[in-house]
């Protein structure tokens, strides 16, 4: 079973299990941002490392990712140990930032437990950088729960222009970030800023899930 990072919530009625991206590990300032907005409206976090990046703790070798079906078991695994931990609260939402939000969509296109009600990517990596004839939508469209695409409008991995009008299945739904990179940062010139786009993602993120979970008492 991985290791879990908890960032528990007061009077939280939902939690959100959240893997990280590929080339940074899961207490990143972007996940630690995302994680206490996340506990600061009422949602308890779990964060987990795949196992190639946890090695890189105690090797400080930067080996890169396998491929990322390769990563669906250790995620399924992350659910399991969520959904019996005393720290989870409420319905599960399950995703991650950019290859952690990919891995979640695959390990949803299979059934869950009951607990796991839906799926929210954080920057979904629809190609790679400067190759968008590369469009992975299979995850997406072959996925079995209600899916929340949080993504930058400029993000390199698949901007609004490139992505918007694509079948994403009847499952996904899109929530834009104002002139966004993959890691929601606007352009300096923008009236958008960091701050006010990682709490647009947390609010948005935290409607989703807090839509699953029983009225508060």
């Amino acid at each position: 079973m991985p290791d879990l990072l908890w960032t528990v919530a007061d009077d939280a009625r939902a939690t959100v299990l959240l893997a990280h991206g590929a080339g940074a590990p899961m207490d990143s300032s972007f996940m630690t941002r995302i994680a206490e907005g996340l506990a600061a409206r009422g949602i308890t976090v779990a964060r987990f490392e795949f196992a190639y990046m946890a090695k890189r703790r105690t090797t400080g070798k930067k080996a890169p990712p396998p491929k990322a079906e390769k990563l669906i078991p250790e995620f399924r695994a992350a659910i399991e140990a969520v959904a019996a931990a005393p720290e989870r609260v409420g319905p599960i939402v399950v995703g991650g930032k950019s290859m952690g939000g990919r891995v979640a969509t695959m390990t949803a296109g299979a059934p869950l437990p009951a607990a796991v009600v839906g799926v929210a990517c954080l920057g979904y990596p629809f190609h790679g950088p400067g190759r968008p004839e590369e469009i992975r939508l299979a995850p997406l469209a072959n996925g079995l729960l209600p899916t929340l695409v949080l993504q930058g409008e400029r993000d390199e991995f698949g901007n609004r222009g490139e992505v918007e009008d694509l079948a994403v299945g009847p499952h996904t739904r899109f929530e834009w970030i104002e002139d966004g990179s993959h890691d929601f940062g606007p352009r300096g010139s923008s009236p958008a800023t960091l701050k006010g786009n990682i709490a647009h993602a947390c609010d948005t993120l935290a409607g989703f899930a807090l839509g699953f979970a029983p009225p508060a008492a």
